[in-house]
């Protein structure tokens, strides 16, 4: 079991709050009205405190109080939900992840199984808030498109396909004059359509999805945990203002999940970073285009992801970073929108002098052995972090899983992370952000025109 059984003592453990991000998230700005603030004020008591709204934390929150729905839950998150790293990224709800680049990935048929089966469950998961409970967040069930704009590219997409072939998983070629005409660039020479995947607007879902939570959970944003204390019978969070007093904590927090005083050096985290256009105008939305949305993945890991969205903007993400203790700089990213801005001039010349309305970074978290936590970390203390990337399907399966081993259940995604390593420890932090800028520039370089 991926479990990190520490000593349960009423030692105080300081811990390190999130460091604020230095812009706006694109999808948050233009998600519609924030929630309305319920700050946590003096002393308060929870049977079950989950710390992360996220796509782990808010799913926690959600099925621990579905299944206790006597039980009073208590959800906090140190920002706004949906501004946070869960609400930064792409909007990819990925069934079957891909990397082709790993030797492995085509051999691994039951490591890429029992993913797929993970992610599925994530994704029904979401899918039941959004037609069960009608949050909105732009449901797009259309898949993605691998696509590819080298010759290297269309190499990795061959590869890619002989993965799905062994998986029997359905998929289509898309070739040059389709995929020029789905995105309107001439850029992209070849693509591959795997059906499965949806396209949200994450920070429209996650503060949507809020509102949707079981009438026994309360939320509180801008509370971040600054110091804990594990024991029996209670445990004691506290905050800026208070304590929280739990039966249960859930971390469901990222790489954050290591200040709480599991698994020390365990974390590498990293951020990525996008940018976004205005809406587009009728005039320039025959330039990028015959197909309303799309989303598209590059062959290369280390090129630039794209989505045309629903409200016409176009987005870039590309360019990745080691975030020295967990954070980033409004100079970071800058550097990365500089980037943004030589992709979007490669794509869409006859457009990109427009530029961008917003940039921002996401923290993602990964392990030196790609490892993960999942399980009860120490008595009625439970946690799920390091998704290694595609973190919205898996993520919301790890949070939902979390919350039924901690009402005592067993199910058939419990048992498969239950077998999952735990994440090595990694080399010296100065020798790890060495080695991670090393390979990232390399991996940049290589990625050439798929950038």
């Amino acid at each position: 079991m991926n479990s990190f059984n520490q000593t349960m003592t009423r030692q105080r453990i300081v811990v390190q709050p999130p460091h604020p991000e230095p812009t706006v998230s694109g999808w948050y700005s233009t998600s519609g009205p924030e929630l309305p603030l319920v700050p946590q004020q003096g002393d308060v008591a929870c049977d079950c405190l989950v710390i992360g709204g996220g796509w782990m934390g808010l799913h926690a929150a959600r099925r621990f109080a579905e299944l206790n729905p006597q039980a009073s839950v208590i959800l906090v998150d140190a920002g706004r939900i949906g501004d946070n790293a869960s609400g930064r990224c792409m909007g990819f709800v990925i069934d079957l992840a891909h990397n082709p680049r790993k030797r492995d990935f085509v051999e691994d048929i039951k490591g890429n199984k029992e993913e797929l089966f993970v992610n599925l469950e994530g994704i029904a998961y979401i899918r039941s808030a959004v037609e069960e409970h009608g949050v909105d967040c732009d449901w797009d069930p259309q898949g993605k498109y691998h696509s590819a704009a080298t010759s290297h590219g269309a190499e990795d997409l061959d590869r890619f396909s002989k993965a799905l072939d062994k998986l029997g998983q359905n998929y289509s070629w898309v070739e040059t004059p389709e995929i020029q005409a789905i995105t309107g660039s001439k850029h992209y020479i070849k693509a591959l359509h795997h059906p499965g995947t949806i396209l949200v607007q994450p920070a429209k879902y996650l503060k949507n999805a809020v509102k949707r939570l079981p009438p026994n959970v309360t939320i509180h944003e801008n509370t971040a945990i600054v110091a804990v204390r594990f024991g029996a019978p209670k445990h004691i969070c506290e905050t800026r203002v208070g304590t929280i007093t739990a039966s249960k904590v859930i971390i469901c927090a990222s790489g954050y999940l290591t200040k709480f005083g599991f698994f020390n050096n365990r974390a590498i985290p990293l951020y990525t970073f996008a940018s976004m256009t205005r809406q587009l105008t009728e005039s320039e939305l025959s330039q990028v285009g015959n197909k309303r949305a799309y989303g598209l993945i590059p062959a290369d890991s280390f090129g630039t992801t794209v989505r045309r969205t629903i409200d016409n903007r176009l987005f870039l993400r590309n360019v990745y970073s080691y975030a020295m203790n967990f954070k980033t700089t409004e100079q970071d990213v800058l550097r990365a929108r500089t980037q943004q801005q030589v992709a979007f001039d490669r794509r869409w010349p006859g457009l990109s002098s427009m530029g961008f309305e917003a940039s921002w970074g996401g923290l993602l978290t990964l392990a030196q052995n790609g490892g993960m936590v999942f399980g009860e970390l120490a008595k009625n203390v439970y946690g799920a972090a390091f998704c290694n990337g595609t973190g919205v399907a898996r993520g919301t399966a790890f949070g939902k899983a979390v919350a039924e081993l901690a009402t005592g259940q067993s199910s058939a995604v419990i048992e498969i992370l239950k077998t999952r390593a735990t994440p090595s420890r990694t080399y010296p932090r100065l020798v790890t952000s060495m080695g991670v800028r090393f390979v990232t520039a390399l991996r940049f370089k290589q990625a050439g025109a798929e950038v």
